[in-house]
């Protein structure tokens, strides 16, 4: 099987003349960074999603860390989270001084599985970090039900799934969390380059992501500890890095929060000529869609029938020589060196393991043109056809 010239990465950005005017004016105006576009952005997302707070951030992995440090998690805390994800997502609870506990996940889904979580708390336990794997939301009720019985917080890690929905509730709302967390990166729903965000309905959580932003500084006189030197004067109260996200990022991600709609229908309009073209197929199954959920497509991961997960490197390698830019989401994360030096073994969350032999990420993103869709389902259904018997 001879290399294909064409190529169809798994996920790409979107960007048209409106998005590159954006940011051509702010490279013409006062303010490149720590400017007004900022709060702009952040009142629009939080419109956008139903939230009383947005706070921007210069990276999704940011955002997680701020999000954590404000929940109020610390050095000798436990949360519990799931494997099926980015390394960030329990990184950044690492970052704190914190021990990661993984659960489980729902072998259809690839979300956190609920009813695992209940058995993992302990005395250490601070927070539940859920992860919306691939777009579909996790089911939050009952997360949510196990968090107040234990006076834990919630934090969404909703980087896949900007434009979904929970029982017709946007994800960003924070209405079944403390904070919700997205990713800007260039293959996320919209993209500021590299950029994130928290969301709150929190006051007391929105101060201290603002400070967490900015080295744990505050010019904020009602915040202030000490007595004022004079109106010059500031506080750094905690120890924080500079997460700052510049105005032309922020313009970037203005311009694309117009088209986040079209970016999700056309996602959704791919997902389902995969299903209607893939429906009943023996090599793999497609992924769902629950009853409660909305889902927003970051990823369209397909899950080999267990007889063929022997083959995976030969149909991973085979795809992509003929062009199909497939992916793997995610190796699970306790499976890498770091995490075996911590102590984590192989083992402990087997359908998490599972799901990583059979899954294979196919495109999909709004740029791909109906061309690139004909030509991703010839080449699956070419190489499913000479490798999967």
């Amino acid at each position: 099987m001879g290399f294909s010239k064409r190529f169809v990465p798994y996920g790409r950005q979107y960007i048209d003349e409106e998005d590159i005017e954006a940011v051509i004016e702010v490279l013409k105006s006062d303010f490149i960074t720590q400017g007004p576009k900022i709060k702009e952005f952040e009142s629009k997302l939080a419109r956008k999603l139903d939230a009383k707070y947005a706070v921007v951030f210069s990276s999704g992995t940011a955002a997680l860390h701020a999000a954590y440090f404000a929940a109020g998690l610390q050095s000798g805390d436990e949360f519990i989270t799931t494997p099926m994800t980015f390394a960030a997502t329990s990184n950044a609870g690492l970052f704190l001084g914190a021990k990661p506990i993984f659960a489980d996940i729902e072998p259809d889904t690839g979300n956190i599985d609920a009813t695992q979580i209940e058995k993992l708390i302990t005395p250490k336990t601070k927070l539940i970090s859920v992860v919306h794997y691939a777009g579909h939301p996790v089911d939050l009720e009952p997360v949510k039900e196990i968090a107040d019985k234990y006076n834990l917080k919630v934090v969404e890690d909703a980087c896949h799934s900007l434009g979904a929905k929970y029982k017709n509730t946007p994800i960003g709302s924070s209405k079944y969390s403390d904070v919700t967390i997205f990713s800007f990166h260039p293959v996320k729903h919209i993209t500021t380059g590299e950029g994130g965000a928290v969301l709150t309905n929190d006051g007391e959580i929105y101060e201290k992501l603002l400070m967490f932003r900015n080295h744990g500084i505050t010019r904020n006189r009602e915040k202030f500890i000490n007595t004022p030197h004079g109106d010059w004067y500031y506080e750094m109260q905690f120890l924080a890095p500079n997460y700052r996200m510049t105005d032309l990022q922020a313009a970037l991600g203005i311009s694309q929060l117009k088209k986040l709609d079209y970016f999700v229908k056309r996602r959704r309009e791919i997902a389902q000529i995969y299903n209607q073209t893939f429906k009943g197929n023996s090599y793999f199954d497609l992924p769902p869609e629950k009853e409660y959920a909305y889902h927003s497509y970051h990823l369209y991961p397909i899950r080999l029938k267990s007889h063929l997960w022997e083959k995976k490197r030969e149909i991973f390698r085979k795809l992509r020589e003929e062009g199909v830019g497939v992916q793997i989401h995610y190796i699970p994360v306790y499976l890498h060196p770091y995490y075996q030096r911590l102590g984590y073994q192989k083992g402990i969350c087997p359908k998490a393991e599972n799901f990583y032999q059979a899954e294979i990420s196919l495109p999909i993103y709004p740029a791909m043109t109906d061309e690139d869709i004909e030509f991703v389902i010839e080449k699956v259904l070419k190489v499913f056809k000479h490798t999967g018997g």
